[in-house]
């Protein structure tokens, strides 16, 4: 079996369940911040939306320089929940077709993530979208579904119903 088609369903299950979570927000929620040290919710879900563009720059790339003129943007948030939405679709169609169309020589290659001469990992590219990619999206939708709950917004099931689903 290739690579790619090992990957497509999970990117395909775990990119369904975030958008479950990105299309409860209210747009008025968007400068909450359950601690001073955390996110504002519209940041957090602005990250999560841009998640699926890595995809793009670990198949494309050899490495990504945060530090270069043209890193991409990963940190303006969006200002509603309808343009947060039509990124994320964006991004998610992208990065599927991206997969899909990746061999396992491409899946194989080392990509780096450094800033500047700082060298933050090299991995094989198919680890960097299963740990920078898939976990990094699961990891913050479970962020996400904390500030939801902190604003009695019903949490989506993700693997199964919610509570809030549950009959």
């Amino acid at each position: 079996m290739a690579l790619k088609d090992a990957l497509l369903p999970e990117f395909d299950a775990e990119m369904a369940n975030t958008r479950k979570c990105l299309e409860r927000l209210p747009d008025d929620k968007f400068s909450f911040k359950p601690h001073r040290k955390s996110w504002p919710m519209g940041s957090l879900a602005s990250h999560l939306a841009r998640i699926p563009t890595w995809v793009h720059y670990t198949l494309a790339m050899d490495e990504l320089d945060l530090a270069a003129p043209q890193a991409p943007d990963q940190n303006t948030p969006f200002s509603s929940t309808a343009a947060l939405l039509s990124a994320f679709d964006k991004h998610v169609a992208d990065g599927r077709a991206a997969i899909a169309a990746a061999s396992d020589d491409v899946m194989a290659q080392p990509w780096t993530l450094r800033m500047g001469s700082q060298v933050f990992f090299t991995l094989p590219k198919a680890a960097v979208l299963r740990t920078y990619v898939f976990s990094h999206a699961v990891h913050h939708r479970a962020q996400l579904t904390i500030y939801m709950r902190l604003n009695d917004i019903p949490v989506p099931g993700m693997y199964g119903p919610s509570a809030d689903e549950r009959t």
